[in-house]
């Protein structure tokens, strides 16, 4: 068998790193091509997917290879406790933007407009996974494929369509955006093909993002109260959605 180390760094150049165990049980999960993985303790890995992941316990077998820890802690930038690691091959940009376009689109588009944050925007893409959302866009330089957001969204990136365009590049679809100003989101059902947009953590949505927008909406706010996390707003409009709309019947 060809050397893991060869193998990772032949494939390295732009692609995906699954960081842990969990990122790369649900990369897998959601049909990742994963061309090397390697572990400090195979077969502490093993009887982790035995218990955590019994579906791909044959898969993990085949693919895991063991490797000296230092060998392992050179191939991330931040060792996680489980010791795993793995390379994935991205999806394509075409792809993404086809789950964008698909009609009818049955559930919503995230858009992160500017974030700054790499955490949230990994606890964000692990939401949206979590709701079934088509996808989730970031505006903006972040790049929501950096390895730390990877490892935020524990490997969901592949459960969902994940990319970055510009405001003009927009899914088609209605769009709300979320704002202080808007109306109370408590009274507005969201139709499954919505774009729900989020400003950034310092500067709140952009005046290209806003001035787009076909709705303003609003989260519940105890007055004095500033602000809530991105992700939790994320989290707050995505149950709203499947708590009143076509989706609610999905998650019953």
């Amino acid at each position: 068998m060809t050397d893991p180390l060869i193998r990772w760094r032949a494939h390295a150049e732009g692609a995906v790193l699954l960081d842990g165990f969990h990122a790369l049980k649900h990369a897998l999960r959601f049909g990742a091509r994963v061309p090397v993985a390697v572990a400090t303790d195979r077969k502490a890995a093993l009887a982790l997917a035995a218990e955590l992941a019994a579906d791909l316990r044959d898969v993990l077998d085949a693919l895991l290879t063991e490797v000296p820890e230092q060998a392992y802690a050179s191939l991330v930038p931040r060792p996680h406790p489980t010791g795993v690691a793995a390379l994935a091959v991205r999806p394509s940009r075409q792809a993404n933007l086809r789950a964008f376009a698909q009609t009818p689109r049955t559930a919503p588009v995230v858009v992160l407009d500017d974030p700054r944050n790499l955490g949230n925007a990994g606890a964000v893409i692990r939401l949206a996974a979590g709701f079934g959302a088509t996808g989730v866009v970031t505006t903006g330089t972040l790049d929501p494929w950096h390895p730390t957001v990877v490892r935020g969204g524990a490997g969901l990136h592949f459960a969902t369509a994940v990319e970055r365009l510009d405001v003009a590049e927009l899914p088609a679809g209605p769009l709300f955006a979320l704002d202080p100003e808007g109306e109370d989101i408590r009274g507005v059902r969201l139709p499954d093909d919505a774009v729900l947009a989020f400003g950034s953590e310092r500067s709140g949505l952009s005046a290209e993002l806003r001035g787009r927008a076909d709705h303003l909406l609003r989260l519940p706010m105890r007055p004095q109260v500033s602000s809530y996390n991105l992700a939790t707003s994320v989290a707050m409009a995505l149950y709203h959605w499947s708590a009143t709309g076509a989706a609610a019947t999905a998650f019953s």
